[in-house]
C-alpha cells in the first residue's frame, strides 16, 4: 500500500479528483494550505499598499492506494495538475505500512 501526497493549485482540484475517480480511487482528503517553493511568493497592491504574500494558497491531495496503482495515479495527478507554469505543485509517495477501517475493524488493502 502507497500513501500519495500532492501539493497543488487550488483551481486544479476537481480536475484531480475527477481523474483519480476515473482510475477507481474511492476516497481522498483535501486540506487548504499556505506554502512557497521556488517562486517565493509575489507582491500585490491592496488600497495603494503594495504588500509580499510570501505563502501562497495550495491545496494537498492525500490519497492511500493499492502499490499497484501508483505509477497510474501519479500520472494521472500530473496530467490533471499541470498548468505549465511555476507552482505547479509537487507529488510524494510515501509506503503505508498499515491501514484499519475503523467501523468494521478491517485492516490492511481491504480496508481501503
Amino acid at each position: 500500500m502507497k500513501f500519495v501526497t500532492a501539493i497543488i493549485k487550488p483551481f486544479k482540484l476537481d480536475e484531480v479528483r475527477e481523474a483519480l475517480s476515473a482510475l477507481g480511487v474511492t476516497g481522498l482528503t483535501v486540506t487548504e494550505v499556505k506554502g512557497f517553493g521556488r517562486q517565493k511568493g509575489h507582491t500585490e497592491l491592496y488600497r495603494g499598499a503594495e504588500y509580499v504574500v510570501d505563502f501562497l494558497p495550495k491545496v494537498k491531495v492525500e490519497v492511500a492506494i493499492r502499490a499497484d496503482l501508483v505509477e497510474r495515479v501519479i500520472e494521472a495527478i500530473e496530467v490533471a495538475a499541470n498548468t505549465g507554469r511555476i507552482g505547479d505543485g509537487k507529488i510524494f509517495v510515501t509506503s503505508l505500512e498499515q491501514v484499519v477501517r475503523i467501523r468494521t475493524g478491517e485492516s490492511g488493502p481491504d480496508a481501503l
